[in-house]
């Protein structure tokens, strides 16, 4: 399946038309990367609102399901994982502990510490959040057969590992 021209060929056409000298080829990837990202992200948003969570919060439940049995993590550590502030941290932690979905508790081995558990209903709300999340991305995925996924699975892979490693 071939799509038509888009919004970013449309820019593109414009700046080649005032710059022709521009190489945009970057311009169009990137730019598609962004919409992609941002037309998906809304997605996900309003998937993961029936269950009563946002985006964010889905990353900090999912995080905990990731960690195994018995689902627990340190404040740090999640903030490490999902590279939040401590302050935002807290910020989630305090919704998702009064929505019932996760529960804080003195960390047995330092006492200066929490820890942060997923409760029985935080379980079954990520449990169907992942699976209403994913069928929305399998969806949008629909347009491509199954080598074309697995090609711009190895290519983004790539260019992310190259992007993250070159100098800024």
């Amino acid at each position: 399946m071939s799509a038509g021209k888009d919004s970013v060929d449309a820019i593109v056409d414009q700046w080649a038309a005032v710059r022709p000298d521009l190489d945009s080829r970057a311009m169009e990837v990137f730019g598609r990367i962004y919409r992609l990202a941002r037309a998906m992200g809304d997605r996900m948003e309003k998937t993961y609102q029936s269950f009563g969570i946002s985006r964010g919060e889905f990353d900090v439940l999912a995080t905990l399901r990731r960690a195994g049995e018995p689902y627990t993590l340190s404040p740090r550590q999640l903030s490490g994982t999902l590279m939040l502030t401590t302050g935002g941290m807290t910020g989630r932690l305090d919704k998702l502990e009064k929505a019932g979905l996760l529960r804080r508790s003195p960390d047995p081995h330092d006492r200066r510490g929490l820890k942060v558990t997923l409760t029985e209903k935080g379980l079954d709300v990520i449990d169907r959040a992942v699976g209403a999340g994913l069928a929305v991305q399998t969806e949008a995925l629909s347009f491509l057969d199954d080598e074309q996924v697995g090609q711009l699975n190895g290519m983004l892979r790539e260019l992310l590992a190259g992007t993250l490693e070159a100098p800024h």
